[in-house]
């Protein structure tokens, strides 16, 4: 497939202190995002991704590198028209109603009266703002301005669409609302490129992932190439035993009205828990195989770096 965004080679540095030091933020960033994926960006606080973002849409200028969006130059104007955009912090005219905010942005891109309120009713369904739109911005909620924001970052129905950290912030209904929103992005054919350090979002959304540490990119792939699904202990939860009936079995990690959680490393013992179980007329309340996940990497990741 095509790339709708390709990086090779970035490199910045800014300087800091009263006596001006340079300190390299980004080290060398190469990577490549596909037309119609949502391509994750994860890295800790201070990682390099926003800085990366900023490069990308010209708001600073590398040391060196290349960037690319659709094939064009990032400094290319018709390149740039393809991109939508919604920083970690962005700042709301909050004495406008919503349907007022998203007309300011599309008087920008010089769209007709027509098409501007087509597009506005369109996005403000799309997020579910419909009800609110009259409303001032100073009465949504943190959920509500997240969700108004990405309106904004599509007014110009752009292809591509950079989003800096969507979901920090909000509570896990909120995150739900945002999540689902992105996933519709893909459907109408639009490529996301997603920053997050929220990694059971990304994990549940992304089709590729690139982990960024201390400015430079230490893995990057599939989730199924990046994520073993071997399986590294299971989680079996029993009631109807004694703890001391299990001992040597499993690590026990809790008793709680009789039921007794139990973290089980080999195989061979989850048979014989199953056994006694049986043996004993017990129960089995639930059996969970645990396999490596994207934050088990991530965490490991960034404390061998």
């Amino acid at each position: 497939m095509a790339n709708a965004l390709k990086i090779e080679d970035l490199h910045k540095s800014f300087s800091t202190g009263f006596i001006p030091k340079k300190k390299e933020i980004l080290k060398g960033i190469s990577l490549a995002v596909e037309e119609g994926e949502i391509f994750g960006y994860l890295g800790p606080n201070g990682a390099g991704k926003t800085t990366t973002i900023k490069c990308v849409l010209s708001l600073i200028f590398p040391d060196r590198g290349t960037v690319e969006i659709f094939g064009r130059p990032h400094l290319s104007p018709k390149a740039r028209e393809k991109v939508g955009f919604l920083p970690e912090n962005p700042y709301f005219y909050d004495y406008l109603s919503a349907r007022e905010f998203l007309s300011f942005y599309a008087d920008l891109f010089l769209l007709n009266k027509a098409e501007k309120e087509a597009r506005i009713a369109s996005l403000l369904k799309l997020v579910g703002l419909e009800k609110a739109a009259g409303l001032h911005l100073r009465k949504f909620s943190r959920g509500m301005l997240q969700r108004v924001g990405l309106a904004q970052a599509l007014i110009n129905d752009p292809s591509l669409v950079i989003l800096d950290e969507p979901l920090g912030g909000l509570d896990p209904i909120g995150r739900k609302e945002i999540r689902d929103i992105i996933v519709r992005f893909k459907q109408e054919g639009k490529t996301i490129f997603l920053s997050s350090h929220i990694l059971q979002d990304i994990e549940m959304i992304c089709d590729r992932v690139a982990i960024i540490v201390g400015g430079r990119i230490i893995n990057q792939g599939t989730l199924h190439d990046l994520i073993s699904e071997k399986v590294l202990f299971t989680e079996v939860t029993v009631s109807g035993l004694a703890p001391a009936e299990l001992a040597g079995l499993g690590e026990s990690l809790s008793v709680h009205g009789g039921k007794v959680l139990l973290k089980v490393y080999d195989e061979d013992k989850v048979g014989r828990v199953l056994e006694l179980v049986r043996d004993k007329k017990a129960k089995i309340e639930s059996l969970i195989p645990r396999t490596e996940t994207l934050e088990d990497i991530f965490v490991d990741m960034v404390r061998r770096t």
